[in-house]
């Protein structure tokens, strides 16, 4: 009842209704209450262990206690909590209420993630208190309990800042709609409009999962989720056409977290970088679209190698469903989606303007449907708004408790000489830093979803690169897509963990495979860091040669990761293929004629004009 309400309230807050009949609510005390109810819900919802149950123990009590307190004085006392915005600190009863409520978040932050995020959120805050007796690079003025508690705990910032204010209305408002498409059944039909359109190709059931995680990520806002959800059709269907359970749970693995940086929604990542950088939507959406078709080619392209190069046969048309059948099907699912977003690239709307507007069109619609258990009644909406709000808990938590983060980075200046010393430690060399700055968002965004992950690493990694003078637009997806990339690299690979549930196939052998398939997430980021071409900035005859150029490499480098192009490759004629791939990937006409002649060698070796005979392996034979 409590995550129903609480979704209520998001919808008529994000809707401005409040403001129609003239009643003005300020942003931060909208925060405020907004934190509030998944402060409540955390702590009736999970023990002190971290576990699911329903109750409230002492401690529960006192953690809510402290943070209602905190949170309560800005909803109810608004007004005294803006005055401390013209002292510049806190009096002794702030500084209580800050540090409670402090207290209450990173507590309920522990209880969903563990200890690792707010041991670091705590270390950076004690680093910018005691910051005058840190040695080097660390070292700094240190500020005061009253400064800094001021810092995390004035309204419009700290807590109360952009991060938040992100998962308090858009964020909220797409996982709502994401839960109701998910609800109306878009998910089944996603998956046998992939299979209509891609199933009577060699490697069929394969590419249906490549296509449906794309359509069904971009919206989903977790690749877990979305794992869980199309890979309950597709892996099964992948095995039983010939595939190993392995390879079968890492093309799932690999297409889902390919759907977080696609747009039009990418998640809702593609909103929250769009406040972070200050930029309109479309901007960030326009900028994402090349490498996102360029990350499926390749593991759209892995696929059909390992078919090929397994022998397997496509499923025949007659035992397909029908592209037009299925469309008729669910075509008032793009009803919805195309207003969506309509509204957000054509007509400019704020992206939660746009989502709810795009709600009531969805409900209406799904009466389209055949099966009325996939019609939106009422008792239908009430359990999708309660599933969107149990899914958003994390992300309100997280965001009010990497608001403190980022109030203890901007106060110190920590995170500036953190940047600086990235760059340092590189020598200035921008390869170097990139490669830093990737296997740190890597472990960052370990056991995070793709949200917060974003977050996390935007805040500590990208304003290195940005420093080093990458486009802030291509600082912030390299970031995402190395933070996105531990989902599918062992050991810690939640998505990899969920398609090995429905495959039956080993974690790593299974995130084995799907590095290989998705080798593109590593690869692509520092093509649009190095050439910024390729995220459409900059000159026509540019961007066409980047695109080009990507496009071929590719190509080149998923078939020497799957180890299959004319025919069975050896080893050497992988690695040219890899490298030359690689090259003509990166920017630069040195790069691309050596890439190029590499490629070619490989390509000659594989025609057999050098009398090279291909390589004998021991695979198995489709079932």
């Amino acid at each position: 009842m409590l995550a129903f309400l609480a979704a209520l309230y998001h919808l008529v807050v994000v809707s401005r209704i409040p403001t129609f009949f003239g009643f003005f609510l300020p942003t931060a005390r909208h925060r405020a209450v907004s934190l509030s109810f998944a402060l409540v819900i955390v702590y009736l919802s999970y023990s002190i262990r971290g576990k699911r149950r329903l109750g409230i123990s002492w401690f529960d009590a006192l953690m809510l206690v402290l943070g209602m307190s905190g949170l309560g004085f800005v909803v109810f006392f608004y007004e005294q909590a803006t005055d401390y915005e013209a002292y510049g600190f806190l009096d002794f009863k702030g500084m209580v209420l800050a540090y409670a409520l402090a207290i209450s978040i990173l507590e309920a932050l522990r209880r969903l993630t563990g200890w690792v995020l707010p041991s670091l959120i705590v270390l950076f805050l004690l680093a910018a208190r005691y910051q005058s007796v840190l040695p080097g690079l660390l070292f700094g003025k240190g500020y005061t309990w009253d400064r800094l508690g001021y810092a995390i705990y004035v309204p419009g910032e700290g807590v109360f800042g952009v991060p938040l204010g992100v998962a308090s209305t858009i964020v909220i408002v797409f996982l709502m709609f994401a839960s109701m498409l998910q609800r109306a059944g878009v998910g089944e039909w996603f998956s046998q409009l992939a299979l209509s359109l891609a199933g009577w190709t060699r490697g069929g059931p394969a590419k249906t999962a490549v296509l449906a995680s794309a359509f069904f990520g971009t919206i989903s806002g977790s690749p877990s989720a979305n794992a869980a959800t199309t890979g309950a059709f597709t892996i099964p269907l992948m095995i039983r056409s010939g595939y190993s359970p392995a390879f079968a749970g890492a093309v799932e693995a690999a297409a889902s977290v390919g759907g977080q940086i696609l747009p039009p929604v990418m998640g809702a990542i593609a909103f929250v970088m769009a406040d972070f950088l200050g930029v309109p939507y479309a901007e960030v959406a326009k900028a994402a679209a090349l490498p996102a078709v360029l990350y499926f080619m390749i593991v759209f392209m892995g696929v059909d190698f390992e078919a090929a190069k397994r022998g397997l046969k496509a499923i025949p048309r007659s035992e397909l469903p029908a592209t037009m059948a299925t469309l008729k099907e669910g075509w008032y699912f793009l009803l919805p989606i195309g207003l969506m977003i309509y509204l957000m690239l054509v007509k400019q709307w704020d992206p939660d303007m746009a989502g709810i507007f795009s709600l009531p069109i969805l409900v209406a619609v799904s009466f389209f449907s055949r099966d009325k258990q996939r019609r939106l009644y009422p008792s239908a909406i009430y359990q999708a708004l309660v599933e969107s709000v149990q899914t958003w808990l994390l992300l309100a938590v997280l965001t009010g408790a990497v608001g403190m983060l980022v109030a203890a980075l901007g106060l110190s200046g920590l995170g500036i000489k953190f940047s600086r010393f990235l760059v340092d430690l590189s020598g200035g060399n921008l390869l170097a830093a990139l490669a830093m700055v990737g296997v740190g968002s890597l472990i960052l965004g370990m056991s995070m979803d793709s949200l917060p992950a974003y977050i996390t690493v935007a805040t500590l990694s990208a304003p290195a690169l940005i420093l080093m003078g990458v486009p802030d637009i291509a600082a912030h997806l390299f970031v995402v897509y190395w933070g996105l990339a531990s989902h599918i690299t062992p050991p810690v690979c939640i998505t990899v963990y969920v398609t090995c549930g429905i495959s039956g196939a080993g974690i790593w052998e299974t995130g084995r495979e799907a590095v290989r398939l998705a080798i593109g997430k590593y690869v692509l980021p520092f093509s649009f860091a190095l050439n910024p071409a390729l995220l459409l900035l900059g000159p026509v005859n540019s961007i066409v040669m980047g695109v080009v150029s990507a496009f071929a490499g590719a190509v080149s480098v998923s078939s020497g990761t799957i180890g299959y192009g004319l025919r069975r490759l050896g080893w050497i004629e992988r690695a040219l293929l890899i490298i030359g791939g690689v090259l003509l990937i990166l920017p630069g006409w040195r790069t691309l004629v050596i890439g190029a002649t590499l490629v070619g060698i490989s390509l000659l070796m594989q025609s057999s004009i050098f009398g090279l005979r291909p390589p004998q392996e021991n695979i198995p034979p489709a079932s």
